[in-house]
């Protein structure tokens, strides 16, 4: 068989399937090209002639012109600029495949205008579905807006010709008669060639890491943990990885803000003046650039993980991957990823199976050692773009095959 053109579009560059879009080329697997805005392609352009552009019909970013359909209508402008550019490219060449980001990439208007099969990637259909903190609820233009985002993912479903995401826990988010046309894969890694970490020695240092010092994340338990392990006469460091403000899937700047009325910056400064103890002792470095995050992470002897909501997390792979020790809940998708008792350990949502779970790992370096070991080879053999690469070219196939059929029903 040929190889397959296949061009993934989003808004960002590299972003998601940047790599994955870069080591299809270069091993020649496929034909690849990635689409993106002008300004990333053109931060990009080292990286090769297959970073192309497409120019949105209209600012992407900032506010929409209506609150309530701001996404919709965003990815309306980004569907406009992508069909133009793919019909640009079919009339130089044949694609195969397109695979886009529900959202960034939004293909809602590829459909019948293009003749390449459209795989379309959803991270989860809606935040009435994904959840969040019951304590920190959506006010009801939140909820409304959410049911536009819902209908566009939606949509997206039924008329693909195939749908990934992340995780088994965000494919059962779809409605049953949806999840048929959905398949699971998470993107593919590319580790840095490193040796496994040592046995750690001396005083144990105790991290939570996440894109944001959020709820849903699990950053409140975090905190309520530190808090009590002081309280128990724990000697240990803690460090928490991540932005303080700008929570992604959850609503708690807004209850911040309602609540102290500008007196209190963020959700993390609220925690630290209910949890004194914990903010006495918790080192707070930041967002942080790639590198830097990297080799905090390493400096870390054990990961608290105790999401609440969520359907990936890239991540809680990069700890797994460069060998970290990690408690997580033993629900929702870090149980996917984690083999209790081999790789991690897995804990029910109470607080003192998890106290006394951190003090006996805090004192027991060689088991921290096993588990961070199996956790770096398991997930390296697992999710490493050698190994993802070809199940996302039976997937990309098996929507030639779906587009195939869907022509010859028609």
């Amino acid at each position: 068989m040929a190889k397959p053109v296949i061009v993934f579009v989003g808004a960002v560059y590299p972003g998601q399937f940047g790599d994955l879009c870069d080591y299809l080329r270069h091993t020649g697997q496929a034909e690849t090209y990635f689409l993106t805005t002008p300004g990333h392609r053109s931060r990009n352009t080292h990286r090769g002639a297959h970073i192309l552009g497409f120019k949105p019909d209209g600012a992407v970013t900032g506010p929409q012109s209506y609150y309530y359909s701001a996404k919709v209508e965003r990815s309306a402008r980004i569907g406009r600029g992508l069909l133009k550019a793919l019909q640009a490219f079919e009339a130089k060449k044949k694609i195969d495949v397109v695979v886009a980001h529900s959202l960034w990439g939004a293909p809602h208007f590829l459909y019948d205008e293009i003749d390449a099969a459209i795989v379309s990637y959803i991270e989860f259909p809606s935040y009435r579905a994904h959840g969040w903190d019951p304590a920190y609820p959506p006010d009801q233009a939140q909820r409304m807006a959410d049911k536009n985002t819902e209908m566009l993912n939606l949509h997206q479903a039924v008329r693909s010709d195939l749908v990934i995401c992340p995780s088994h826990h965000a494919k059962r988010m779809f409605p049953k008669t949806l999840q048929g046309n959905i398949e699971v894969q998470l993107e593919g890694f590319r580790f840095e060639a490193t040796p496994p970490p040592e046995q750690a020695s001396g005083p144990v240092t105790i991290g939570f890491s996440a894109r944001d010092l959020s709820s849903s994340k699990g950053f409140e338990t975090y905190v309520r943990l530190v808090d009590r392990l002081v309280e128990r006469g724990l000697e240990a460091r803690f460090v928490a990885l991540g932005g303080a403000t700008g929570a992604t899937y959850g609503y708690e700047d807004q209850w911040v803000e309602r609540t102290y009325g500008g007196e209190v910056e963020s959700f993390r400064d609220h925690l630290l003046r209910m949890y004194p103890r914990a903010a006495d002792v918790i080192e707070f470095p930041g967002k942080l650039p790639y590198e830097d995050f990297a080799a905090r992470l390493s400096a870390i002897d054990l990961f608290l993980y105790p999401l609440k909501f969520g359907v990936a997390n890239w991540g809680l792979v990069e700890i797994l991957g460069r060998g970290g020790c990690v408690l997580a809940p033993d629900r929702g998708y870090a149980s996917e990823l984690i083999q209790d008792g081999v790789s991690g350990v897995l804990l029910p949502d109470d607080d003192d199976a998890w106290l006394a779970e951190i003090e006996a790992l805090a004192g027991d370096p060689a088991r921290r050692h096993r588990l961070g070991a199996a956790a770096r080879a398991l997930t390296r053999v697992q999710f490493g773009l050698q190994a993802v690469a070809p199940r996302y070219m039976r997937l990309f196939r098996q929507a030639m095959d779906n587009r195939a059929a869907r022509a010859g029903v028609s």
